[in-house]
């Protein structure tokens, strides 16, 4: 028989209170640690395993657990939200940073290049998105994930660029992205015990990737990324997140929920790779690189702040903004 404690510092009550605090509480402070104690960080052993290195192994957990809740019940809607979220998060925005590309030219506008637009608008934050949508959305979706797996890293970018040399390695990697999801599907249609033992893994594994990923955000870059990084942030959360908005209201016609589709309008922590990448590809866009780093270094920030900001608003101002019960094991 079980006793309930009372905790003396509800971290976990008060990260939950917060829009996408789950993550973006452990991000925060994630990036403060590897920008001002990276030292901490290379101790090696269990701490730097946990720590620094664990974001890919935990979000591959994610993933799997993820798929364990999906079933023939809920495997057509998943599919039809992945495909709104990757046509109205990446593929829309993309196109109209190209067609104002062919307007004002490679420099583009602001001080943003066209090579830091569209890398800052053709991607989402996957794992912010399965937070966010762990704490309020459901099966349909988290499963949506798979959109920021075909759209992470400069694929997409080098596609509407006419770059796209580089293809077969983001193939491979979209591959790699998918297996952990098919192998959750597998398991949890065969052994439905196992779709109840993980989950509850989102909330036990969300705030240690989340710690780990910002590990990589060097604050110094958001700094040299200037007021034209912080413009780029500004304008990519809320435009692209209503892009989504859009087709959760009139495509899946999710009515109160639709706001959760603002959680979309952000920028991976990947696509700070991006520019280098297209660079090696069209040696032309190697002018671009440095200023469009940065930018979007700091896009990647800045939208881990706003996306879910503006959603929990949304879904608030819908009186839908209830979290889902943490289940016990």
């Amino acid at each position: 028989m079980s006793t309930l404690e009372t905790s003396r510092v509800p971290l976990f009550a008060t990260m939950q209170r917060i829009p996408g605090g789950l993550m973006l509480i452990p991000l925060v402070l994630g990036a403060l640690t590897g920008t001002f104690a990276p030292g901490f960080l290379e101790m090696g052993s269990f701490t730097t395993a946990l720590l620094a290195d664990s974001a890919l192994p935990l979000i591959a957990l994610l993933i799997f657990a993820t798929g364990t809740q999906v079933s023939a019940r809920t495997g057509g809607p998943i599919l039809a939200t992945a495909g709104t979220l990757l046509l109205m998060k990446s593929l829309i925005p993309a196109g109209l940073a190209v067609l104002l590309g062919l307007w004002v030219g490679l420099d583009g506008v602001l001080g943003i290049s066209l090579l830091a637009l569209l890398a800052a608008v053709d991607n989402s934050n996957g794992g912010l998105w399965l937070a966010f949508t762990g704490q309020y959305g459901d099966e349909r979706d988290r499963g949506a994930y798979i959109a920021s797996a075909i759209n992470d890293g400069p694929f997409l970018t080098l596609l509407f660029l006419g770059a796209s040399g580089l293809g077969d390695i983001p193939f491979l990697a979209l591959v790699g992205a998918i297996v952990p999801f098919l192998l959750g599907v597998l398991v949890g249609n065969i052994d439905a015990e196992w779709r109840r033992v993980v989950k509850p893994v989102p909330n036990i594994v969300i705030p240690f990737f989340a710690f780990a990923l910002g590990t990589a955000i060097d604050l110094g870059d958001i700094v040299t990324g200037g007021i034209s990084g912080l413009v780029l942030g500004v304008i990519v959360a809320p435009v692209t997140g209503f892009f989504v908005y859009l087709g959760y209201r009139f495509l899946l016609r999710r009515g109160a929920m639709s706001g959760i589709g603002f959680a979309a309008g952000t920028t991976a922590g990947n696509a700070i790779a991006t520019p280098a990448v297209v660079a090696a590809a069209d040696p032309t866009f190697q002018q671009y690189v440095g200023t469009a780093t940065a930018q979007i270094a700091a896009s990647a920030l800045v939208t881990a702040i706003l996306a879910p900001v503006i959603a929990a608003y949304m879904l608030k101002r819908a009186g839908v903004l209830k979290p889902n019960p943490t289940e016990a094991v």
